[in-house]
């Protein structure tokens, strides 16, 4: 990891003197690294949409919804798709893996911003203007880190996320310093501390919904909450990001027959959007060859627009229906709907029966063609959660949220899943809990940095 962040570091610096023609960049020999120092020079860090605005994806290869067909899986662009659809034990064979490095850049840059902040002397800027740059940089780490958590780690479980490894908890800018793996409970610890910190600091609203904003920071402490299996805290936190921006789209307002059938994101305005984000691209997910697993098409009701929104109307079923308006990257960001499905499994997990429907309905009748809707209820809690949990598939598919998922319900006898894969003949299966639901972390890093590898 410290020869990859000094590659980093040096390409930062080259990027920025060769594109914005001045040298704002100091050396700053005790880190061995040339860092902004401006908030202009903080902003425009951030504002690269390519770096901040770029999750792991990784996760949606090796999760359920996909289906690729024996052609497809040979014609894999990548031996590590390949190798995720299959999970196999050596995942990168040695290759770089983007869905480590890249949410370690972001956190690399955004501790080269809070590392700055710390050391400015000149005091130029408004205070509101540094508590956005600070509340942004904390949010960005937050995401990467929690990102990061997802895929190289088991999922949380409060009896033995003390114990279980996490991933290098990087807070300096300094590529000299040692980092070990943290635990499970300390990556989550840092991420909620950061986030809770941000909320303080992040604008209600900002100009472009590729920076973050309040209801941001909200969105996912939610989403970080409900991974935790903190019901009452993801419940508090959906409310609050809701209470600053509860739009949601009506899909009867959407052409079915339009292969971009949403607004270009972050430039026109879905007014569900609250971050923009997309996922790493991978050819296996813009792929003809790639479809929309059976067993979750026949999920969607013929009144269910999302059928022929998120789809095409022939078969073989093809996913259209991205956030982030383009047809080759998946959106990977936050957005109300989430929220609304967090906000429905936490109170029905509380035993809210009355208080989930209303929040799953509120989502689902804008999601049914106009007058077909009959709303949905249930007489338990139980019965609630499972009606909430189909939704919540059907609703955020393809958005990089499937695998964490599968993680925590597995957990659960109730909603445990095996998947099996058969591919030119041969029974691929990954049974709830097994190892391979912990991506295996780079041989460069196990090797530079003397960490101990997970199991596969």
């Amino acid at each position: 990891m410290k020869r990859l962040l000094k590659t980093m570091c040096l390409l930062f610096a080259g990027l920025l003197l060769f594109s914005c023609q001045k040298e704002f960049l100091d050396k700053k020999p005790d880190k061995a690294l040339l860092i902004p120092t401006t908030l202009e020079d903080f902003n425009a860090l951030m504002d690269n949409l390519t770096v901040f605005n770029s999750s792991p994806a990784l996760q949606e290869i090796s999760a359920d919804d996909y289906y690729a067909n024996d052609a497809g899986v040979a014609g894999f662009t990548t031996a590590v798709q390949k190798n995720s659809y299959l999970w196999a034990a050596d995942l990168y064979q040695n290759q770089p893996c983007t869905d480590w490095n890249l949410p370690y850049q972001q956190i690399f840059y955004a501790n080269i911003i809070l590392d700055g902040l710390a050391d400015r002397k000149d005091g130029n800027g408004s205070l509101a203007d540094q508590n956005t740059v600070k509340g942004s940089a904390l949010f960005h780490r937050a995401f990467a880190f929690y990102n990061l958590v997802q895929l190289f780690a088991r999922a949380y479980d409060q009896a033995t996320a003390v114990t279980d490894m996490g991933i290098p908890l990087r807070l300096t800018a300094d590529v000299n310093a040692k980092v070990g793996r943290a635990s499970v409970q300390q990556v989550y610890d840092q991420v909620i501390g950061d986030l809770l910190e941000a909320v303080q600091l992040l604008p209600v609203q900002t100009r472009f919904k590729s920076r973050p904003s309040r209801a941001a920071a909200d969105a996912l402490l939610a989403r970080v909450y409900l991974s935790m299996e903190n019901y009452e805290l993801a419940d508090q936190y959906a409310a609050a990001a809701l209470a600053l921006n509860a739009s949601l789209l009506d899909y009867n307002t959407i052409s079915p027959a339009a292969m971009n059938p949403f607004p270009a994101s972050p430039a026109a305005d879905n007014p569900e959007v609250i971050f923009y984000d997309k996922l790493i691209s991978y050819g296996f997910t813009s792929s003809t060859r790639t479809t929309v697993a059976d067993e979750l098409y026949q999920l969607y009701a013929g009144g269910d627009l999302r059928k022929s929104i998120y789809f095409t109307d022939i078969a073989p079923f093809y996913f259209k229906g991205r956030y982030t308006g383009f047809r080759l990257q998946l959106f990977g960001g936050l957005a109300v709907d989430e929220l609304y499905l967090i906000r429905a499994e936490s109170l029905a997990r509380m035993g809210d029966v009355a208080g989930a429907m209303k929040e799953l309905n509120t989502l689902l009748v804008t999601r049914w063609m106009k007058g077909s809707f009959k709303p949905l209820s249930s007489g338990s809690p139980d019965e609630a959660l499972r009606i909430i949990l189909i939704e919540r598939r059907k609703e955020l598919v393809f958005r990089g949220l499937r695998w964490g998922d599968l993680k925590r319900l597995n957990k659960d006898p109730r909603f445990a899943k095996t998947i099996i894969r058969t591919v030119v003949g041969q029974a691929y299966t990954l049974d709830p809990g097994d190892k391979r639901y912990v991506f295996p972390i780079p041989a460069e890093e196990i090797v530079a940095g003397g960490m101990v590898q997970n199991e596969r």
